[in-house]
């Protein structure tokens, strides 16, 4: 006998259940207040439509865990309280523990290219819960994917310093072009936002921050000049370029000196787009960059050499 239940009331049925589990994938991928959630990001990840998604996102503003913009779309509360008790957070690092292993072991070649969830569990002593948090994460980030059959497969990555110099050469071709495009436009919000973030560096969370937050606050401001070109084809290209250098740029960020530097010279830019003199802010973003790949590459090189020995 066919269902009489119509597509609405089964996507409203999985409603309660997909905006937990959205706030729980806002909550342990420790996204930052104020940043922006679409509802096309989330389709895949979830299974639904973006119509169910929306809905979702609906409830969690009714929550207070995001905020809605008018023409903007939906945003992290400032609010949201993301934070996790005292255990959860302790959890939380040491699953964050388990992470820079994995990814060491994988620069180091420790790591097989294809990997089940049994050897993984085994090897990192992990529960299935914290498993799948993990392969979460990874394969959000793009270094990761689960195969069609089964198991897991690693993606391939930057695993040189002379691969990471070549990235930047490429980001160097790419961001300030896209500073010059015809339709740039970033929203005093975004603006906002970024300068927060940087200035939180500047008084004090170069030091506290966990490695992966310094390095998405990095992301968010370059991948915002990106998006703000209305150029779609600049923003996709430049996630990719960030998925793939990830893991050697967490290598090098034993010394915290040089997000001090980091963070002024977004600012400046920023101060710049706001001026709306776009040629300057282009020609300070790329001396930005060639300051980076002055500095980043041989970090590197010197961490990979010492990690051989």
């Amino acid at each position: 006998m066919a269902s009489t239940s119509s597509p609405k009331r089964v996507r409203k049925a999985v409603l309660p259940e997909l905006v937990v589990r959205i706030h729980q994938y806002l909550r342990e991928g420790m996204v930052a207040p104020g940043t922006r959630v679409t509802a096309q990001e989330l389709t895949h990840q979830f299974g639904v439509s973006r119509w169910t998604i929306s809905k979702a996102f609906e409830r969690l503003a009714e929550k207070g865990v995001m905020t809605h913009k008018k023409e903007f779309g939906y945003y992290v509360a400032e609010s949201a309280g993301l934070c996790t008790p005292d255990a959860a957070r302790d959890s939380t690092r040491d699953l964050t523990a388990v992470y820079f292993r994995i990814a060491e072991d994988r620069l180091s070649g420790d790591l097989p290219d294809r990997v089940t969830e049994v050897y993984l569990r085994q090897r990192y002593n992990l529960t299935a819960a914290d498993l799948s948090m993990l392969l979460h994460r990874i394969a959000k980030e793009g270094w990761i994917e689960r195969r069609a059959g089964y198991g897991w497969s690693f993606s391939a990555i930057l695993d040189t310093p002379e691969a990471l110099e070549q990235v930047y050469r490429l980001r160097l071709a790419i961001e300030p072009a896209a500073l010059l495009e015809p339709k740039f436009r970033m929203h005093p919000e975004v603006i906002a936002r970024l300068r927060r973030m940087n200035e939180e560096i500047l008084t004090g969370a170069a030091e506290t921050l966990a490695p992966d937050d310094l390095y998405e606050r990095g992301v968010a401001f370059h991948e915002a000049i990106a998006e703000a070109s209305q150029n779609p084809f600049f923003l996709d290209a430049l996630r990719r370029i960030n998925s793939l250098r990830r893991l050697l740029i967490y290598r090098s960020m034993g010394s915290r000196e040089r997000f001090y530097g980091q963070s002024s010279g977004h600012l400046h830019i920023l101060d710049l787009i706001e001026k709306g003199d776009f040629a300057a802010a282009s020609t300070s973003l790329r001396h930005h960059l060639e300051e980076a790949i002055s500095k980043v590459a041989p970090d590197v090189a010197a961490r990979t050499k010492t990690r051989k020995v």
